[in-house]
């Protein structure tokens, strides 16, 4: 507020100094006419005066009280009784009808010269306004959606850890380092904006190294990383709920044999992700609906809106996951 108020002053402390210095240098023509340069300038200060009293007048009482209230009839009115104030300021005592013509034609130019400044600088403060608010609302749908993804995973992945303890595989407490593990790459990644692409789909790849060994021999999966990876940053967590997703509602929800591909390939600075998972026959399509998905595809509209194509097909006996993403070369 205060911030607010002390740049108001010292925008319309100028305002004022340019009238009257514009005032002042329009009539240097006819400063002969004066006795003294101080009589000159107190012209020159009576018409700035009278031309800002009418501008002050209308920016402060009459647009936010009468205009931005569309009481626009009224505050015509108003407008034209603020016009005469002025030229009343001015020609006092001399009211003859040419100078209160002259005068009132010059204060209705300058006060809808004021009226455009004003309306401009506060479109422009508007804007403002509503970008810094989408910004705060982004980076905070963004944080919401980004700890929602942590705690889905290690959901998903306390599950595997479970299923392979009823098993008692023997590979159990060997799972539980390499959990260990994803989990401390999540919760540093969680810390920051972007991560390298690299240590991304390591962090995939290690997750799919762990549920093969859950999933034992019925389900056979298959990753590929095909291009240049260096340098190149993704937002952190941003692929693994496809992946996810791909296990959850293929070789998790069935005891078929099934299968899983996972290809990742860089050109040109972009990325192109596929994933393909077998369907079990039987499959209640209302199932495959989940909060991962929905998030990383919000997450995706909001940080890559315009460098992002998504597509998801339910083909008969297959689920297909198709993304390209352009990202970013810090090299």
């Amino acid at each position: 507020m205060k911030k607010s108020l002390r740049n108001t002053l010292l925008i319309n402390i100028g305002a004022f100094v340019l009238v009257l210095s514009l005032e002042l240098l329009g009539g240097w023509m006819l400063i002969d006419r004066y006795d003294t340069f101080y009589s000159f300038y107190l012209w020159g200060l009576g018409f700035t005066i009278s031309i800002m009293t009418v501008i002050w007048i209308n920016h402060f009482i009459l647009i936010p009280y009468f205009f931005d209230k569309k009481k626009y009839l009224l505050y015509g009115l108003l407008l034209i009784g603020a016009i005469f104030l002025g030229v009343s300021l001015k020609i006092y005592p001399e009211f003859n009808w040419i100078g209160i013509t002259k005068m009132s034609s010059f204060l209705i130019y300058t006060t809808g010269t004021g009226m455009a400044a004003f309306f401009l600088r506060r479109s422009v403060l508007m804007q403002r306004q509503k970008e810094e608010k989408e910004k705060l609302q982004k980076d905070m749908e963004l944080t919401y959606l980004k700890e929602q993804v942590n705690p889905h995973f290690l959901f998903n992945s306390l599950n595997s850890i479970y299923a392979l303890s009823r098993q008692q595989s023997t590979e159990t407490p060997e799972v539980v380092m390499q959990l260990s593990e994803l989990m401390r790459y999540q919760l540093e990644s969680a810390k920051k904006d972007t991560v390298l692409l690299k240590e991304e789909l390591e962090f995939i790849e290690n997750y799919l190294l762990l549920e093969e060994k859950r999933l034992s021999k019925r389900c056979t999966i298959e990753f590929s990383i095909d291009g240049d990876v260096l340098g190149l940053k993704i937002a952190p967590m941003l692929l693994i709920p496809f992946v996810e997703n791909a296990i959850k509602h293929g070789a998790q929800s069935t005891n078929e044999q099934s299968m899983i591909a996972v290809s990742a390939v860089i050109k040109t600075n972009t990325l192109y992700f596929q994933i393909t998972n077998s369907k079990p026959h039987m499959q209640d399509a209302s199932k495959r609906k989940g909060l991962g998905l929905e998030n990383v595809k919000r997450r995706l509209n909001l940080l890559y809106p315009n460098s992002h194509t998504l597509e998801i097909r339910d083909a008969e006996k297959a689920y297909h996951v198709n993304l390209s993403l352009q990202l970013k070369n810090d090299q």
